[in-house]
């Protein structure tokens, strides 16, 4: 379905506010401004174009730095007025090189010697969840399960990722969907562990699977 022009509600000054979101992992990337011109460009070359308001003029992102950033889909809100597009950014979109324009947290402040003073808008749960393993990684505690599983070797965090995955099998097979959920958690929490262990970040994986998106498994061979 092609956007319907009429129901975008532009503001006075015929702009509306576009937020870029990567589609792999659900980074929050920049918000930016577009009139008819700029989504119009947008839309017909697949690249994000914007209105800039200092210039009055169109730019497209990543023109310059060559960081560009690919469509995949566009969302407008409830009020019509205001569009989410996820793309996939070809770079770093922000201009200081970081991955977001939102890598400053405003509230609430963070210790300076905190060894987590490094996370950001990227990703969600699954990302936060590997940070602290990281951490747990560079900076052991006695009182971390992860420090101990790591001190304990390559070994013993296999033998962990085996022990839940035939939990999550047991689950399936007794048809539990609460013991499905739990189990999986886990499996998943220590396949975090594995990739902390081996320094593979989750975007890594994000990467790859997007990569893979929309491909058949099933290759087609010569009879």
């Amino acid at each position: 379905m092609a956007i319907d022009f009429q129901t975008i509600k532009f503001d006075t000054n015929e702009l509306i506010p576009a937020i870029l979101q990567d589609w792999r992992d659900g980074t929050v990337l920049m918000v930016g401004y577009m009139n008819r011109e700029a989504l119009e460009k947008t839309l017909e070359t697949g690249r994000v174009h914007f209105w800039s308001r200092s210039r009055q003029e169109l730019w497209e992102k990543g023109a310059t730095s060559g960081n560009y950033q690919q469509v995949q889909q566009i969302f407008i809100d409830c009020d019509q007025d205001t569009l989410l597009l996820k793309v996939e950014p070809k770079g770093p979109v922000c201009h200081t090189g970081e991955q977001s324009c939102f890598f400053s947290q405003a509230w609430p402040a963070l210790d300076a010697d905190s060894s987590l003073s490094s996370l950001n808008t990227r990703g969600g749960v699954i990302d936060r969840l590997y940070d602290v393993i990281v951490s747990r990684r560079k900076h052991p505690s006695d009182e971390s399960y992860v420090s101990s599983l790591m001190q304990k070797g390559q070994d013993r965090i296999l033998k962990k990722i085996t022990e839940e995955a035939g939990e999550v099998i047991l689950g399936s097979k007794n048809l539990d969907k609460s013991e499905i959920i739990a189990e999986t958690t886990d499996l998943l929490f220590h396949v975090l562990i594995v990739l902390g262990y081996h320094e593979i970040s989750p975007q890594e994986i994000y990467h790859e699977l997007a990569n893979r998106y929309g491909i058949s498994g099933h290759k087609k061979t010569k009879e």
